[in-house]
């Protein structure tokens, strides 16, 4: 072959001839003719080797032009045919290069073949790269069972023979073929070729799947061929940017590709062309092609860090570029050299001060504009601190910036705060118990330790002495002085000055000038040195010369000289050049070993101060962020709570004094309706409390004992969960359960407090398996209510042992048919009589834990026996028998032995016929009790006797079932069972009677209970006469639970509830009638109905204690429906800014939820907005505002926006005030702007124009049209600008025609409008203009105009001195007023209705 293969830029080029020589194919063969041409070529290969290629070139080219019309297996044998020819080729070529007598045709042969070869393989491979994937594309959708099946049918594998193919391909590069070519050069379009057809398959999105990673490696590997032996290096670095700007699914292929390169083929310079390249901003033009240039980075920082290293300084401008992904992968290397390449301790000079470098911009980038960046700056060090490359000395300033990240805006850069915080802790380099207190005490008893040494070791405090050397440098000027003066006037040396006396040594006199010049005396000491010179010529430091006197008579190298031996007998060392006597250069050898002991005790003294001072600082600093953490533990993030869960298990872990407060905090989580943090709860006591050290019954009942002192019920109650759980999951293991009852029994010695948690700690576990106090009960109820209990009077191990019993009631036996029988005990069991004996000699106690006991053994009585009533009854005889005898006692005492500091009371109630007094906390003892039996009596009746009667009806039934099955049936009732009327009517009869017997029986006359109702009565009717609060208190809290039992009696004493509600002096007693009242809403709503204005005063109480309750209670009737949503919900938003914290956050948590509730806060706005604006009842300018930022962040549909810019504009129509035209003003700018909302303000533009002198009114409406252009569209702005110059105008002139029509007259002067309903979103109505409506009744004519609202109705006043007559009882809810007493009185007399015939 005498021509030559041209590589086509082209697959259409071959076809024609471009210049002299070249090869052009002669016919592209058909199809048909194709089988045959192939086997044709297939014996000119076995024949003649890859030259056959030479002559048969035509037929792989015309199998490549026709490629998707030819046969798949055509295609296979044509690319086997080539693979084959290139093998070949590549082992018969080394003997070709070697041989240095082939001729140039064969060369050129070669050559042709070579190109040939090379070009049919690659065009093939993308040709076949193109095809796999269409069909890919194909079948996207069935990606069952069938393709699994097609695949594994096929014969040819084309990953694999793609794979194949480039392992040949590269074994052919890699021998020597450039000396194929005239020059030794290979041709630019061949190295094109190979590397094109890598690109190609680079870009398949499969090829980072795991089946292609031998496609991977053998592209990145040919690659590497090309840049080290064809000199691609330029184009491959190309090629990496322009495949990073388009495809998402390289990054990681590409970098390890690159990484490929850099090791195993030494192109380390590579790394820094493909960084220079991205840092100069090629890569990140195009946001696709910035993240993709990021993850590069990322994904090679991660592989070779240490490559990386020295060409970091080229992507370091990109950290003050705009793009956040770029900042984030330069950070993440710089972390990954941190971790990997400048950590350890054998760092030099300049690692040291790069990688202090690279730590100072990931600090300066935790405060990053954009949240990511931050986030990732704290992941880094996280990685960092676990790898342990962080000095030590940054640990203090990083526990500092991490907790100033804690308070940030993104919850995720909070959540990676904790997280770091977590992890250097876990990590610290000091001690792994961080006590604060411990920390402290060691530190100063060390510090005292040091003192003492240095006492000892340095002697008395001396004056502060400069070194020799320093003490020169002050001298130097005016020694030299001296010389020169002395130099000037040395022909009178012999008349004064220092003389050398007989016999004296040049040692004497050494020191003899040293002590001259410690006296300043300089000249003097000049003069001795030039006669010591003189008579010591041959000694040091006199025999030293001056080497460079001149013979003309300057002086300054002699001055020099004499400077330089000066300086020698001064500092007493040889640093001038001179060789310093025996007794003045060398110490004693005592001294020297003395002075080195000395320095190195108080060195290492100092040291440990120091670390102690450091670990210190450290521990203080972490219990700082805790309190900030333990907030993270109500926020609404699951990921943020489980993190904060993790810090606390933590720092529990290193002896973190504060972080119990936070394990007792994260109880409540137990609760939560994430999976994931109540499982993360349950990990966190289990790792601190069931797993390692922890583990052994001793130290677990001590954690639990610890966990139990200082607190609430409600943690206790979050404590029993967790105990109970582990328990049924048998990981409390029997001995710890043994040791509880060996504590509460004192075979081990246990303190009050202990015996107490274990008894406890039984109750809870009980709760998970009841056999653990069922299988000992009489072992804990002699203990727990025993004789030595009653005589020490410990209620409240007793009450605490009597709940633990109670658990037995949740153990309840299982029948058949699916109903269960609770368990019960005999009446005559030895336990009622242990509680009745502890009971009743405990009555005239004055403790304050009797009647919670007395309480809690009520209850275990209705839990546990099978006649609680009799018993209960005949404990209360007890209790009265009691009283009456103590009343007895008292009465035939003398009047000397009763004290002045006994509260006493009047007791003519139980004994009418005596006078006498009695403690007042023994008759509160008895109403107590009466009260709590009364409550359980009822409770006994709807959850003990109605299911009890319920099962055995369903008994009876499941017989009668049975005998109908034998024939005995009558239509009747089959019609009745087809109905379904026989079980309903039964339910009802059930329920009917239970009811009937609360209302009629237990409060009988001929009922034990009713002989103590007058009584419990009239000490609440008589607060001034009955003045105890014990006492009343009490009687309050009975009076409530007595009033559950029955309709006609809380109907008779509401009014006496409501009295005590709000004219109580006694916070508790408030309190505690606001919960009763919120029980009774739920059991007699109709009764309550009318009164809940009252209920809605409470949010105002005086008493903080008072306000959480009556928060707490309104939010659990209004969100389950159980109080109408009026107007006084105003009270309930006043709270958001109550100066209560905890008041204030659950003010916020009320609204959120409400919130959730479709429209309920949308359609409440109005009347919030009406009632707080005002100034007789609302809230001052600056409270208004904070709170409507904090309802107007609920507001979040378009139309809801809409329709409020629409009211609004129109309330400033009924608003008289410049105060309420601002609070509406303020308002229309917490909506978010929109097209909408500016035409509605245009319509109704009219409505404020005239409010706009006002300054505050035009400057919120011009913040208004600020806002709306930052985001409006370019047609819209055009309406923008003429709404602020309607705006600018009105301010400015005031109303002018052109701008606004004639405004209508003020609808609140002549009357209140007719209220019209619209529809304003789904399921939301609006009230128009929210104006009240005419009442019924006629108002008196009042002084002074009164706006009113569509939510206020008419009110009667109460009788503020005593209770509230019949006549008074309220018929309509009554507004709630925020005033004085004298304005309420005031406001009263001039805007109310007429007051009733009663008042």
């Amino acid at each position: 072959m005498a021509c030559e293969f041209v590589i086509p830029g082209e697959r259409s080029e071959l076809l024609r001839s471009g210049r002299v020589r070249q090869y052009v194919v002669q016919e592209v063969l058909p199809v048909r003719q194709l089988a045959e041409h192939i086997q044709a070529f297939k014996l000119a290969f076995r024949s003649t080797g890859p030259l056959a290629l030479l002559d048969h070139f035509d037929t792989p080219y015309s199998v490549l032009s026709q490629f998707r019309a030819v046969e798949p297996s055509l295609q296979e044998q044509t690319l086997d045919l080539l693979v084959k020819a290139v093998s070949q080729h590549s082992s018969d070529l080394p003997a070709v290069l070697d041989d240095t007598t082939l001729k140039p045709s064969a060369r050129l042969d070669h050559l042709n073949a070579l190109k040939m070869s090379c070009y049919l393989l690659t065009q093939l491979i993308e040709a076949f790269d193109n095809q796999n994937y269409k069909e890919e594309l194909a079948n996207v959708g069935p990606v069952g069972k069938a393709r699994k099946l097609k695949s594994k049918s096929g014969a040819f594998d084309w990953e694999l023979a793609r794979a194949h193919a480039l392992q040949v391909l590269n074994q052919l590069l890699q021998l020597e073929i450039r000396r194929l070519w005239p020059m030794g050069q290979v041709e630019e379009e061949f190295s094109r070729l190979i590397t094109s057809c890598c690109c190609h398959i680079l870009e398949c999105p499969s090829i980072g799947q795991v089946k292609n990673k031998a496609t991977r490696e053998a592209v990145a590997h040919l690659l590497g061929v090309m840049i080290k032996r064809y000199n691609h290096m330029l184009g491959a670095t190309l090629n990496v940017i322009q495949l990073l700007q388009h495809f998402e699914h390289l990054p990681p292929v590409l970098a390890q590709s690159v990484t490929t390169w850099a090791t195993e083929y030494g192109l380390k310079s590579i790394v820094g062309e493909i960084m220079r390249e991205i840092g100069a901003g090629e890569g990140g033009r195009e946001s696709t092609g910035a993240r993709c240039c990021a993850v590069f980075l990322t994904e090679l920082a991660d592989r070779i860090p240490e490559i990386m290293a020295p060409n970091i300084s080229l992507v370091l401008d990109l950290l003050n570029g705009e793009n956040y992904t770029l900042r984030n992968a330069v950070l993440a290397a710089m972390g990954q050299m941190v971790t990997r390449v400048l950590n350890g301790p054998n760092l030099d000079g300049a690692a040291r001060e790069a990688r202090d470098r690279f730590l100072d911009t990931l600090q300066l980038h935790l405060h990053d504009v954009h949240a990511h960046v931050r986030n990732r700056s704290l992941q880094i060090f996280t990685s960092i601190v676990q790898e342990k490359a962080l000095p030590l000395k940054r640990f203090q300033s990083l526990v500092t910036l991490a907790t100033g990240r804690l308070c940030d805006k993104s919850v995720l850069v909070s959540k990676n705060a904790i997280q770091l915080l977590a992890s250097i802790m876990a990590n610290n380099p000091f001690t792994w118990k961080l006590s604060s207190a411990d920390l402290h005490s060691a530190h100063e008893k060390e510090l005292l330790k040091l003192a003492e040494m240095r006492a000892k070791f340095v002697g008395p405090s001396p004056d502060i002495q400069l070194k020799p050397e320093e003490e020169w440098e002050a001298m130097h000027p005016e020694v030299l002085l001296a010389i020169s003066d002395v130099l000037e006037g040395e022909e009178e040396l012999e008349l004064e000055g220092e003389r050398v006396a007989a016999g004296e040594s040049s040692e004497a006199v050494w020191q003899r000038i040293q002590q001259l010049l410690n006296d300043t005396k300089y000249k003097p000491a000049v003069r001795l040195l030039l006669e010591a010179r003189e008579q010591f010529p041959d000694s040091a430091p006199f025999s030293m010369e001056d080497r460079n006197e001149a013979k003309d008579g300057e002086s300054n190298s002699r001055k020099d000289g004499l400077l330089k031996i000066i300086q020698a007998c001064f500092i007493g060392r040889a640093d001038a050049g001179v060789e310093l006597p025996a007794p003045l250069a060398e110490p004693s050898a005592e001294d020297d070993q003395k002075e080195t002991q000395e320095p190195s005790e108080l060195a290492k003294q100092e040291v440990l101060v120091q670390y102690l001072k450091d670990a210190l600082s450290f521990a203080s600093k972490i219990e700082g962020a805790i309190e900030i953490v333990s907030k993270f533990l109500s926020s609404k993030n699951p990921s943020v709570v489980q993190e904060a869960i993790q810090f606390f298990v933590t720092i529990s872990e290193f002896g973190i004094s504060q972080a119990l407060v936070g394990m007792r905090e994260m109880l409540p989580l137990v609760w939560s309706k994430e999976a994931g943090v109540k499982e993360a709860v349950t990990d966190a006591y289990r790792r601190l409390y069931l797993n390692g050290e922890s583990s052994k019954p001793q130290t677990l009942v001590q954690n639990l004992t610890a966990l139990l002192f200082d607190s609430n019920v409600d943690s206790i109650k979050c404590l029993e969960q967790l105990v109970s759980e582990f328990v049924q999951k048998n990981e409390i293991k029997p001995a710890v359960i043994q040791l509880l009852w060996e504590r509460l029994t004192e075979k081990v010695a246990s303190t009050p407090l202990e015996r107490r948690a274990a008894v406890i700690l039984l109750g809870m576990a009980a709760r998970g398996e009841p056999e653990i106090v069922g299988s000992n009960l009489e072992t804990l109820y002699t203990v727990g209510l025993g004789p030595r209990v009653r005589e020490q009077q410990d209620y409240q191990l007793a009450r605490d042992t009597c709940l633990a019993i109670g658990k037995l009631s949740q153990g309840k036996k299982k029948l058949l048919g699916g109903s269960a029988i609770s368990f019960r005990l005999p009446s005559d069991h030895q336990l009622f009589s242990h509680i009745s004996d502890a009971v009743t000699d405990g009555f005239c106690s004055p403790s304050p834990h009797w009647r919670p006991f007395a309480e809690a053994a009520v209850a275990l009585v209705y839990q546990l026996s099978e006649n609680p009533d009799r018993l209960c009854g005949h404990l209360l005889l007890c209790c009265a028998s009691l009283l009456t005898n103590h009343q007895e006692e008292k009465a035939d005492d003398p009047p000397s032995e009763q004290t002045e500091e006994t509260a006493e009371v009047k007791a003519t109630e139980v004994c009418p016929d005596s006078p006498s007094t009695l403690p007042a906390h023994v008759l509160g003892n008895l109403i107590a009790t009466v009260g709590h039996v009364a409550l359980q009596q009822m409770l006994h009746l709807e959850r003990a006797v109605g299911p009890e009667m319920q099962r055995r009806r369903l008994n009876r039934e499941q017989q009668e079932v049975k005998q109908k099955m034998k024939g005995k049936t009558t239509r009747a009732s089959g019609i009745e069972e087809e109905l379904g009327l026989t079980e309903g009517s039964a339910d009802d009869t059930e329920a009917e009677l239970v009811r009937s017997i609360c209302e009629a029986e237990l409060l009988d006359d001929r009922q034990l209970l009713s002989a103590f109702v007058p009584l419990i009565v009239k000490i609440c009717t008589n607060p001034g006469r009955y003045n105890d609060p014990d006492l009343c208190t009490a009687s309050c809290l009975a009076l409530c639970k007595i009033a559950m039992v029955s309709h006609d009696f809380c109907e008779k004493h509401l009014r006496l509830l409501f009295t005590m509600l709000e004219k109580s002096a006694l916070p508790s007693i408030r309190a505690n009638t606001m919960v009763a009242l919120g029980d009774l809403s739920f059991r007699f709503p109709n009764l309550i109905e009318p009164w809940t204005p009252h209920l809605y005063a409470r949010l105002r109480d005086s008493s903080p204690a008072v306000r959480r309750t009556a928060l707490i209670v309104m939010t659990h009737l209004i969100l389950k429906d159980m109080v109408k949503v009026k107007g006084q919900i105003s009270e309930m938003a006043v709270l958001v800014i109550d100066e209560e914290e905890s008041i204030a956050m659950l003010a916020r948590s009320f609204f959120n939820e409400l919130s959730h509730k479709g429209n309920a806060v949308y359609n409440l706005l109005p009347d919030i907005i009406s009632r707080l604006s005002d100034p007789e009842c609302g809230v001052e300018e600056e409270p208004f505002q904070i709170i409507m930022r904090q309802m107007f962040s609920y507001i979040t549909k378009d139309k809801q926006n809409e329709s409020l810019v629409e009211k609004l504009c129109q309330r400033f129509r009924t608003a008289r005030l410049e105060r309420q035209h601002r609070d509406l003003a303020f308002c229309l700018t917490l909506l978010p702007p929109s097209e909408r909302s500016l035409r509605k303000m245009q319509e109704h533009f009219e409505c404020f124009a005239d409010k706009l002198t006002e300054e505050n009114v035009y400057q919120h409406m011009m913040g208004i049209a600020g806002k709306l252009h930052r985001g409006i569209k370019p047609e819209l702005k055009a309406l923008v600008d003429e709404f602020e110059q309607r705006l600018s105008r009105c301010h400015n002139r005031g109303l002018e025609e052109g701008d606004i029509g004639e405004l209508p007259p003020n609808p609140a002067v002549k009357g209140p409008a007719k209220p019209s309903i619209k529809k304003t979103a789904k399921g939301a109505t609006w009230r128009g203009e929210l104006v009240t409506p005419r009442l019924r009744k006629p108002r008196q004519p009042s002084r002074r105009m009164c706006i009113t609202f569509s939510s206020d109705e008419t009110s009667e006043e109460e009788n503020e001195e005593g209770v509230a007559l019949e006549c008074e009882t309220p018929k309509m809810t009554s507004p709630i007023r925020r005033s004085t007493r004298s304005r309420k009185q005031r406001h009263t007399r001039d805007c109310t209705p007429g007051k009733d015939s009663g008042d």
